[in-house]
């Protein structure tokens, strides 16, 4: 297991660059770049959604001049002052200088400083980190906790009431998206119409500080409890079917039957031969379940909640172009993917040590 290990480590690395690569060339090709913004700042012609995000300061005065320029909307601005924004972005560089000084700064986990906030990306990164694994971990852990025993209850009672009944219920909960199970949270939970029992914004109180040990506890979850219930309704449907089938179909098996003749309680039969096989397909896809709910699913939930998690920082710094954390959250999400897939591998060796990844090729 050393081995695979250690190839899927080394792997990583040009997988880093491949992504890196061909988002780079794709980005910084495409029109509508962080200069575009400022001209278009400007000359009052950027879109509002833009503006609020990007425009961190008073537009310059700006200078009249003739002449053509390479972007839209820059006509009868000064070249000097054009210039002199290049030389802020870094665009006076050509492009292949930018992208090897880039892949040299990820070598040594420099992920630059943000356009707009004056701050190191790597900052912005851990700051937001926070919110989005609480999101994500516990999310994860509670539809987990909750599908497997469903699922398995489920299958061990394919076909009765119990079966129709839940099956109705998750896949009503399936139908409802995230964020609309959150206004419905808010509105009957959040001081909406209905009760005032949980807050509406943030990740901790802002006496948190102030509070003890387990007084933060409470207050963290307290927080946490509507935005984590919204992200995990819509999990339930997928990962429960997913536990009842896999069990299913290792149920019907010779081996079970084998098992039941010779006098095995069914718990034994269950647990001690179907779970392990059975278990497999769902720990297979937990690192691409937690790595969606991580750093996508959760955009609408953070922006609902006024959680300032990693998803909302990626996406308002595409709207203002601000390319370093661009660049830099997408560093992260492929990392952090790779890493967990690496994750699920080891995990399979966990629930059956008869696979071994050695034997083949990676």
């Amino acid at each position: 297991m050393l081995i695979y290990v250690t190839k899927r480590l080394l792997l990583i690395v040009p997988t880093l660059i491949g992504i890196i690569t061909i988002n780079f060339f794709i980005v910084q090709l495409a029109p509508g770049g962080p200069v575009d913004q400022a001209i278009a700042r400007m000359t009052g012609s950027v879109d509002g959604a833009a503006s609020r995000i990007a425009g961190a300061s008073e537009a310059p005065s700006v200078p009249q001049a003739s002449g053509e320029s390479q972007f839209p909307g820059a006509e009868g601005i000064d070249p000097e002052l054009i210039a002199e924004l290049e030389a802020q972005f870094g665009f006076d560089k050509p492009l292949h200088e930018r992208y090897f000084a880039m892949l040299a700064d990820y070598a040594r986990f420099d992920l630059g400083e943000s356009y707009y906030q004056n701050r190191r990306v790597v900052d912005l990164v851990i700051e937001r980190f926070p919110v989005s694994i609480s999101l994500g971990l516990w999310s994860m852990l509670l539809t987990y906790l909750v599908s497997i025993p469903l699922g398995i209850a489920k299958a061990v009672r394919d076909g009765s009431r119990f079966d129709a009944w839940t099956s109705a219920v998750i896949f009503a909960g399936y139908s409802a998206p995230a964020f609309l199970f959150a206004v419905f949270l808010i509105v009957l939970f959040a001081g909406g119409s209905f009760f005032d029992w949980f807050p509406l914004k943030g990740l901790v109180s802002e006496n948190f500080d102030e509070l003890s040990t387990v007084g933060k506890i409470g207050d963290y979850f307290w927080h946490l409890a509507l935005p984590v219930a919204s992200l995990t309704i819509g999990s339930f449907a997928t990962l429960t079917m997913l536990t009842k089938n896999s069990f299913l179909e290792e149920i019907s098996k010779q081996f079970v039957l084998t098992a039941r003749a010779k006098g095995l309680d069914e718990t034994r039969v269950l647990y001690g031969h179907v779970f392990r096989n059975a278990m497999l397909i769902v720990v297979a896809g937990f690192p691409a379940a937690l790595i969606g709910v991580l750093f996508t699913g959760a955009l609408l939930i953070e922006v609902i909640f006024s959680l300032d998690g990693l998803g909302l920082l990626g996406f308002e710094a595409i709207l203002s172009r601000d390319y370093p954390i661009v660049f830099g959250t997408l560093y992260m999400f492929t990392l952090v993917g790779l890493l967990m897939h690496l994750v699920g591998d080891i995990t399979y060796t966990l629930v059956d040590p008869r696979i071994d990844f050695e034997t083949r090729q990676v």
